[in-house]
């Protein structure tokens, strides 16, 4: 129903029987026809400080697909099912209610929310919903928020990457890859970009990356102990399984290895895990995925760090701060705009098989019929 929300985590929002809007809604889990465009009533605001946007453009990320699928453990915990998936938006204001004036009708925003934001309007608190820089499109405002909230966390927070350090970054031309090498040459590290097709070179290379490998080509250890035989400093993988024991055996004292995803895990095509095709091979991943000892890491000066920004969302002034850090980057150009595919509010499963097929680089975003790119 349009007022559904998980009863231990939310309150059902008001609705105002008059205004419609168009929003995802995943009943169960499954493949892309679980992607369900349904129209209801737009929410009405009910708390001070509450912020409605007519929503332009919302990014896509492969989480999306992980909550599609039923496997997003932060998705499990605050919403359950039925669900909108999406964290993202850009957009125009529409109403405030109360607050502390810095939002108005009319204005242009972009934001961040834990779901419900594959949506024509998005009800949000002003926590970490800001004002879209006037040089920033409404498609790049919709691939900012969490491609470098997680990179900037990651790398910022956790790694605590330092100037003239060696850091090696896998899935380099997506989305995260890609604003984990701006970031890490912007903090003057030397950058090894590992992708996984050669028509993603020139993208990693374009983001800053000093050296790309290419697996697909190239053997991806031996190049990576090629460029640095002493190790890395820090290496960020979201692969899980294909990759991970190595990443960690590639770290050199002290090491981190920051880990903020399974793609590996997941399949590339069909858009379901819990198929008889595919199971066999999740059994194997699963069995196979490394475990780290406690006492190795200490005796060899190594450390795994894991994160799901997910789970930080109510860490408002934390979180709010790296956005304002990224924000004002983003304005003096010291970071560049991903490259952005564009897709129409209709055409939102073909936007989830081609993140999930490994083949794009850059950033994913669909369009609502609101859209205008300034």
């Amino acid at each position: 129903s349009a007022t559904h929300v998980h009863p231990h985590i939310h309150a059902p929002l008001s609705v105002s029987p008059g205004r419609q809007m168009k929003r995802v809604v995943v009943n169960q889990a499954g493949g892309y026809d679980q992607l369900n465009l349904i129209t209801s009533p737009v929410p009405v605001l009910e708390k001070d400080g509450e912020v409605l946007v007519e929503v332009h453009c919302f990014g896509v990320n492969y989480a999306d697909c992980c909550v599609r699928m039923g496997v997003y453990e932060s998705a499990k915990k605050y919403v359950g099912w039925p669900i909108t998936p999406g964290f993202e938006f850009s957009g125009i204001v529409k109403e405030v209610k109360g607050g502390d004036g810095r939002f108005r009708p009319g204005m242009r925003v972009l934001g961040a929310k834990r779901f419900f934001c594959y949506s024509t309007h998005v009800v949000t608190s002003s926590a970490l919903l800001r004002p879209l820089p006037d040089a920033m499109s409404m498609e790049d405002g919709a691939a900012f928020l969490c491609t470098w909230l997680t990179a900037a966390y990651a790398l910022w927070e956790l790694a605590a990457a330092k100037d003239g350090q060696t850091i090696l970054v896998h899935s380099a031309a997506g989305g995260v890859g890609s604003c984990l090498v701006q970031l890490g040459k912007l903090r003057g590290c030397k950058v090894v970009g590992v992708v996984g097709g050669s028509h993603k070179v020139k993208t990693c290379e374009k983001m800053g990356a000093d050296h790309v490998i290419d697996k697909s080509t190239q053997s991806l250890w031996l190049e990576a102990q090629k460029l640095s035989p002493t190790g890395y400093q820090c290496v960020f993988d979201a692969n899980g399984v294909s990759t991970l024991q190595q990443s960690y055996n590639h770290l050199c004292p002290p090491g981190k290895l920051v880990v903020y995803g399974f793609h590996s895990m997941m399949p590339k095509s069909g858009g379901y895990l819990f198929n008889l095709t595919y199971l066999p091979s999740l059994i194997w991943k699963w069995f196979n995925s490394p475990k780290f000892d406690p006492m190795d890491m200490v005796s060899s000066n190594k450390c795994v760090l894991g994160f799901n920004l997910s789970f930080l969302f109510d860490q408002h002034d934390e979180l709010g701060a790296i956005l304002d850090r990224l924000l004002a980057h983003a304005v003096d150009g010291d970071i560049t705009p991903l490259p952005v595919k564009k897709y129409p509010l209709k055409d939102v499963a073909q936007a989830h098989k081609d993140i999930e097929s490994g083949s794009t680089v850059g950033k994913l975003v669909i369009t609502t019929d609101f859209y205008h790119s300034r």
